[in-house]
Parts: structure tokens; C-alpha cells; sequence
């Protein structure tokens, strides 16, 4: 009865338009009143305490760092060392397109910043080579979210504060899966751009591609400090987010000198608002949280899912149906919040082990974020990028189903994660 109520009192209060975080409020009170123990002090002493984590003072750190980068000049310099490098080739912009969400994923963990920025910058020069406008939008938006796969991520941050798993360990776990759907996205741009008659920028010689290494220097160095950093115990993951913020605003300003004192203030109180957006959230679901704690629906979930448990290949793959399912209709963050206390008892019931869940998880999440009807980075692509939801929807196809053949990979084979995580790791 109990995950009755806290599943239709959720879905009902999302239903009639209610705002997630208020959603997952309703929701906590709901469980509450049948519970009979409801308590208003209760409920503000959780939204308190579920902001009250040192580790997530990253998230806005991480933000803000990407808002300086994508106007400070990082992103497009790594643009230009991207077209330097592989534009010459056939179908070239669209592997520009993909070498530039990986590096641009190692600086500042945002899908949607990421895919905004390519999305403005790169789909005109697509399309005026003579690419397909939706296919070439499309595969921005499906590179926007290896972001966050490729530390530094923010959903690693927040799963990790969620589930009480390493996040340095989840970081480092990211590199190898987020290189591998990168690897996918140039399998499934080869397969479509084949028969296009595009036109690629012209080869550039060594000295060009030399210049265009200099320009960018100082911005690609980034995910060599953040790597490096974390595999050596530099710094923690919350003092990385510092480092980003920090490095980024230093180059901006005074390397480029791109970054003007208005375009400051505009970007502190851009990343003031998101910040705030995603912290009432991970808040409001602390609520939630404990309710399910106190209710016992984790143990419930469990009996539901012993059958299973016996197979720890079949319960993943079990596990990300349902993730994939509830990642057509939620929001990253929302989804990370709901199902991680949900499903994180099951996981370390099976013996299965956390910063794989978490890698896979993430990942799973992050496709989520391309398809319909949600969608928030098809809808940021189709703002930038000026196209229709219809012709986004049918060029990204191609690329999901590549993402997603990753993931099926990456669940039949764990070692695929966890081995490069331990050498990584150390």
C-alpha cells in the first residue's frame, strides 16, 4: 500500500502541473498522513539537512565554471583545435562536433551548457557545408550528453550525495564509458552522413593545426588538471569544482581577456539561478527520502525484485529498462533523486557494485535527456540551433540507438567500466 500511495501521490501532483520539487513535498506528506506521523517540523528540518552537504557545494562551482567557458572564449577555441584536427574528413564538422562535447565534458559537466554552446556555434556550419539541419542538430545534442559521463560531472556529484557512493571513484569510473559513447556517436555519424554531399573544411597543415593547439593551450589543459588532480589526491571532487571555477575565470579574463566585468555579473547570477533551481530539488527530495526510509518501501522494492537477484546481469538490465522508461518523462536530476533510494538497496543486495551502478546509471539518465517528451536538451538544441521538435526528434534518432548499444554493452560487460576505473584509480 505504502509504495501505492508514494507512487500515484508523486505522479498525481506532476500530473496537474505541480513543479518537481513541490511534487516531491506532496508526495512526503502524503506518506506521512498514512503513516500517521505527520510533523511540518519534520519536513523542514529534511529540506534543511538535504542541502546541508559539503559535497554538493560543487554543483554551483561546476555551473559556473561552464557559463565562464562557453562566454569566456574556452569553447570556442576548442572548437577551432577540434576543426584543425579531424574537419578535413568526410563528414568532418560531425566528428568536430563529437571530439568537442568530449573535451568540452571534461570542463564543465552540463549537458545542456555544453549542447547550447555547440548547438549556436557548429549546426549553421553544418548545414551551410551541406549537412542534414536535424541530423546535424541532432548529433549535437546526442554529444551534449557524454557531459555528464566525463567527469566532472554534476549528476556524479548528486548521485553520489544520493546513495553515499565515492564520488572521486564515480569520476574516474566516467572516463572510459564516456570515450566509448563518443566512440559510438562516430560509428552512427559515419552511417548517416555517408551519402550526404557535404563539403568538409580543407585540410590544415601542421603549422595550422600547431597555431590552433597554442590558442586553445590553456583551455584544454583543464582536463589534464582535473584528472590528474583527483587520480593523485590533489584535491576532492567539491575542491575540483573550486579549481574548475577558478582556472576557468583566471583564463577568461586575464589569458583571452574575453570576460568583461557586465558578462560577469550576468553569469553569477545565470549560475545563482540554476544553482538554486537544483538545490530545492535535491532538497525537497531529502523529504521524500526519509519517508521511503521510514515506510520501509526500499525493503518492499526488494522482495519485488528478489526473483532477480540470483542474476546480477538480468537485474541490471531490468534496472535500466526502468530507468529508461522513467528517463522519457523526468528530468535528470529529479529522476537521480527519486530512484536512487529506491534503487540502491536492491543494488548492494545483489552484491552489485555501486560506482558501476552509478556509472551506468548516469549514463542512462544522461539518454534520457534526448528523448522526447521532455527532453531538455532537444529543447535547448532546437532553440539554438533553430529547428522543430519533429526534425530533431528524427535526426537524433540514429545517435540514441548508438548511445544506448553502448549501454547495453557496458551492462552485458562490467569489466568495460570497472577495470579502467581500478587502473585509474590506482
Amino acid at each position: 500500500m505504502t509504495i501505492s500511495i508514494f507512487t500515484f501521490s508523486l505522479l498525481g501532483a506532476m500530473a496537474i502541473g505541480m513543479p518537481i520539487a513541490f511534487a516531491l513535498i506532496i508526495c512526503g506528506v502524503a506518506l506521512m498522513t498514512y503513516l500517521d506521523i505527520f510533523d511540518s517540523q519534520i519536513i523542514a528540518q529534511n529540506v534543511i539537512n538535504g542541502v546541508d552537504s559539503f559535497p554538493l557545494m560543487a554543483v554551483p562551482f561546476f555551473i559556473l565554471a561552464g557559463e565562464i567557458m562557453n562566454t569566456g572564449g574556452l569553447a570556442r577555441r576548442i572548437l577551432n583545435f577540434a576543426i584543425a584536427l579531424v574537419g578535413h574528413l568526410r563528414g568532418g564538422l560531425g566528428y568536430v562536433a563529437i571530439l568537442t562535447s568530449c573535451i568540452l565534458a571534461s570542463l564543465s559537466g552540463s549537458a545542456v551548457a555544453d549542447a547550447a554552446a555547440l548547438g549556436a556555434l557548429l549546426v549553421p556550419m553544418m548545414v551551410a557545408a551541406g549537412h542534414n539541419r536535424a541530423s546535424a542538430a541532432g548529433l549535437v545534442a546526442a554529444g551534449g550528453i557524454i557531459a555528464p559521463v566525463i567527469p566532472p560531472s554534476i549528476g556524479f556529484v548528486i548521485f553520489g550525495v544520493a546513495a553515499g557512493v565515492s564520488i572521486s571513484k564515480l569520476f574516474l569510473a566516467g572516463v572510459v564509458p564516456g570515450l566509448m559513447l563518443g566512440g559510438g556517436l562516430c560509428f552512427a555519424w559515419w552511417w548517416v552522413a555517408r551519402n550526404e554531399n557535404s563539403v568538409s573544411p580543407p585540410r590544415q597543415s601542421l603549422a595550422q593545426i600547431f597555431r590552433a593547439l597554442i590558442d586553445g593551450f590553456w583551455a584544454l589543459m583543464l582536463p589534464m588538471i582535473i584528472i590528474v588532480g583527483l587520480r593523485f589526491g590533489i584535491f576532492t571532487p567539491t575542491e575540483a569544482a573550486v579549481v574548475v571555477a577558478v582556472y576557468s575565470f583566471i583564463v577568461a579574463t586575464f589569458v583571452y581577456r574575453e570576460l568583461t566585468l557586465a558578462q560577469l555579473m550576468n553569469i553569477l547570477i545565470s549560475s545563482a539561478q540554476i544553482t538554486a533551481v537544483v538545490m530545492f530539488l535535491v532538497a525537497a527530495a531529502l523529504v521524500s527520502s526519509w519517508l521511503i526510509t521510514v515506510a520501509e518501501i526500499s525493503g518492499q522494492i526488494v522482495e519485488l525484485a528478489r526473483p532477480f537477484m540470483g542474476n546480477q546481469t538480468l537485474l541490471m538490465i531490468v534496472l535500466m529498462i526502468i530507468v529508461v522508461i522513467v528517463g522519457t518523462a523526468l528530468d535528470m536530476t529529479p529522476t537521480i533523486l527519486i530512484l536512487t533510494p529506491v534503487l540502491m538497496p536492491i543494488v548492494r543486495e545483489a552484491g552489485i557494485d555501486p560506482v558501476y551502478f552509478g556509472v551506468l546509471f548516469i549514463i542512462n539518465n544522461a539518454i534520457g535527456l534526448i528523448t522526447p517528451p521532455v527532453g531538455v536538451v532537444l529543447n535547448v538544441v532546437c532553440g539554438v540551433a533553430k529547428v522543430s521538435m519533429d526534425e530533431i526528434m528524427r535526426g537524433v534518432w540514429p545517435f540514441m540507438i548508438a548511445q544506448l548499444v553502448v549501454l547495453a554493452l557496458l551492462t552485458l560487460f562490467p569489466s568495460l567500466v570497472m577495470v579502467p576505473a581500478k587502473w585509474l584509480g590506482g
